[in-house]
């Protein structure tokens, strides 16, 4: 699954794939961006993973990406979640297949994540500043 949320709106946006690779984050950038109000202009903060950095990635004009260093997922607002998701609803089960384990992870988040009190307050870093 590939996530990004807001702490300031509670919105949330993913993906579900088998696969995770360039392709897929660009299909995700696509309709994160078309998700956006047509006066916002958003940053996704994320990690340095290869396909985050791939010279065929296709990011709208409406998204920055800011890479974080190295090391650094307690900067990113979206590992507290990844983390919530495990603890609570993900973790110590078994999984008859992959369909059931994807199953769980669709359940799950429209469940959740599509709530945006829970995702401001899971989301939430200090050191984040939002313009009104």
């Amino acid at each position: 699954m590939i996530a990004a949320a807001s702490p300031q709106t509670g919105q949330a946006e993913a993906i579900l794939s088998p696969v995770l690779n360039t392709a897929i984050i660009n299909q995700f950038l696509d309709q994160f961006s078309r998700s956006l109000a047509a006066d916002v202009q958003a940053v996704m903060l994320w990690d340095g993973a290869g396909f985050h950095t791939a010279n065929d990635l296709q990011v709208p004009s409406n998204v920055t990406l800011i890479q974080l260093p190295p090391y650094s997922p307690e900067l990113n607002g979206i590992e507290n979640l990844w983390h919530y998701l495990r603890s609570h609803f993900w973790s110590n089960r078994v999984y008859l297949d992959d369909d059931d384990l994807f199953e769980v992870a669709e359940s799950t988040w429209r469940k959740n994540c599509l709530n945006p009190e829970l995702i401001t307050s899971v989301c939430a870093k200090n050191y984040i500043q939002t313009r009104s």
